[in-house]
């Protein structure tokens, strides 16, 4: 009895110090994907010398973040983000609510397909936009030069308009993403105790359904406008060609596109982003404040679907429209591009396989081939196992600082890509001699991690939160293990939703450009920057090639999340 005693008191404290442990390494890695990078970006902002050199401290920085030029550069980016932020957010509210909450003839059709443009990388919608939209051989100002004999053009995509409409194209199926399953939540007995009481249709909407899904929209409305400020295709693409310069262009072009490289005004431009993120997230804190929105309390209720009539097909056909104008479109100018010696002079002596033969005899295009599937492959990996570790000692342990853990997982969701590419710039730079990580492809990789984390981390929150402890708890009674009851009980019950954060997950490496461009280099290729450089280049007919093959590989991943992953989840 003794030396069982004795036993199962070492194996306490042996599993104790194993817990321990565990805990180190996870908010070490933490602190070291998020923490340390926003140090340094603060440590960058007041160095003048570059990346691993040791300067003097001063204001430089920050004073030219006072000039006129730079004020202007801000001003443009709050502007720019504010507007597809306020076209896009009731568009994608009335398509939400036409899905949810109408009998619209194939609203569960739509559903996906309004979708799809989120899962595309925004580089490839923006270079199909800019051969769309080119004033002088655009495919829109082709057809209304044909069809009315005018030399004006009907379009121009380039310059601040051409920012917005491709910055919506994304905005509009992510807002749709967040607010169609608020509006299927929203319990129908609200509205119509508000008809009851005598209100109309318009007061009813206006003081019960958008008032209750207030949450929802503010939510939307700031990670919008979050994204727009740290937006770089639309504004690269769109806005460089008519002198529009944005925040992110500017601190890309302050490292890349000047004689010498002025770090300090990069890392100071990208801390005032950060600062102004933050004071997004604190003003939406306080306008929801001492507020109460819940709308799903015990009683079961099934949304009560509004009857459209003879405006049933009208509805199918607007969002048939949408679908057609953000997806469609891009798609087929794509596809033409890739068949013409150039893109613009659309005649049968242009037709051609070569810009399909040279992109695929290309051994740079495999190699950035290889390396994107690998980074999104085990950077998916990687950042949902990091995310479940995570929201595990976050939902199920009483450890006493656990909100540190959360806290430090959410941090980079403060920092666009490219603030955060600017950061892991000056955290590379100040790694011990041996360890030599820029511009390999282990930094594109921890920048992925970096960037994914508050996603997984929100994912498998909520999945955990859902579990009741007590089926850990009987399985502990049966005999069985902690290893067998988190590989029989809670992976198992998981699984569902670490894969659909997966895919997310990897859907975001696929389309990350802006923290990318600052991270890689020629011996690291991968399939966002070399569509870039290409299109920069002048080759914008095996650009559409590459996009295609990225569009295809995009589509096939979508299919099998849907299919496969999207089974597995229950739906009651």
């Amino acid at each position: 009895m003794r030396k069982d005693s004795v036993r199962n008191s070492v194996n306490v404290l042996r599993s104790h110090a194993l817990g321990i442990s565990a805990l180190s390494i996870l908010l070490i890695v933490l602190a070291a994907l998020t923490a340390y990078p926003l140090g340094m970006l603060l440590y960058g902002s007041f160095s003048s010398a570059p990346p691993g050199s040791v300067g003097s401290f001063n204001l430089s920085g920050y004073r030219q973040l006072v000039t006129r030029e730079t004020a202007g550069v801000l001003l443009n980016t709050v502007l720019l983000s504010f507007a597809h932020t306020a076209i896009s957010l009731p568009i994608a509210a009335f398509l939400a609510w036409l899905v949810a909450r109408t009998d619209m003839a194939g609203r569960r059709v739509f559903e996906v397909l309004l979708t799809l443009p989120f899962f595309l990388p925004p580089i490839l919608t923006a270079m199909a936009w800019g051969m769309l939209g080119n004033p002088q051989v655009g495919s829109i100002n082709l057809v209304w030069e044909a069809a009315t004999d005018s030399s004006a053009p009907l379009v121009d995509v380039y310059g601040r308009a051409g920012i917005v409409w491709h910055m919506c194209q994304y905005s509009i199926p992510f807002l749709f993403l967040i607010l169609v399953d608020a509006f299927r939540a929203l319990d129908p007995s609200l509205e119509e105790s508000s008809r009851m009481a005598g209100a109309g249709a318009w007061t009813t909407m206006w003081r019960i359904v958008l008032a209750t899904l207030l949450p929802a929209l503010s939510s939307g409305f700031l990670l919008s406008f979050a994204r727009g400020l740290e937006a770089f295709e639309s504004a690269v693409i769109f806005g460089t060609p008519a002198k529009v310069e944005v925040v992110t262009t500017a601190i890309f072009a302050a490292i890349n596109q000047r004689t010498e490289a002025d770090y300090q005004f990069a890392t100071a431009l990208s801390f005032a982003t950060l600062a102004l993120t933050l004071a997004l997230i604190v003003l939406q804190w306080r306008l929801l404040a001492g507020r109460n929105f819940q709308t799903v309390g015990g009683k079961g209720f099934q949304p009560r679907l509004t009857r459209l009539g003879h405006c049933r097909m009208a509805a199918a056909v607007l969002c048939g429209i949408v679908f057609a104008i953000m997806t469609l479109m891009p798609v087929a100018q794509l596809a033409t591009g890739s068949l013409f010696r150039f893109f613009g002079f659309y005649t049968l002596d242009m037709l051609t396989l070569d810009n399909w033969t040279a992109v695929l005899a290309d051994t740079l295009f495999w190699i950035a081939m290889r390396n994107t599937l690998l980074l999104g492959l085990f950077g998916a990996t990687a950042t949902m196992l990091l995310g479940t570790a995570v929201a595990y000692t976050v939902v199920r342990t009483r450890l006493r600082f656990r909100a540190i853990y959360a806290g430090l997982a959410w941090l980079p969701w403060l920092m666009p890509g490219m603030v955060l590419g600017v950061g892991l710039l000056w955290s590379f730079a100040f790694l011990p001699r041996p360890i030599h990580l820029y511009g390999t492809i282990w930094a594109l990789l921890l920048a992925y991690v970096s960037l994914g984390t508050p996603l997984s981390t929100q994912v498998m929150t909520v999945s955990l939160a859902q579990l009741s402890s007590d089926l850990e708890e009987c399985s502990r009674v049966h005999g069985a293990s902690g290893w067998t009851t988190m590989r029989r009980i809670v992976v198992a019950l998981v699984y569902p939703s670490f894969m659909v954060g997966w895919s997310l997950t990897f859907f975001m490496i696929l389309r990350e450009l802006s923290a990318s461009i600052l991270l890689y280099s020629p011996d690291t290729p991968i399939l966002p920057v070399m569509v870039l450089r290409q299109w920069t280049g002048g080759k914008a007919e095996q650009c559409s090639v590459i996009a295609l093959i990225i569009l295809l590989l995009v589509l096939l991943i979508r299919f099998v999340q849907l299919s496969v992953f999207k089974r597995t989840i229950p739906t009651s």
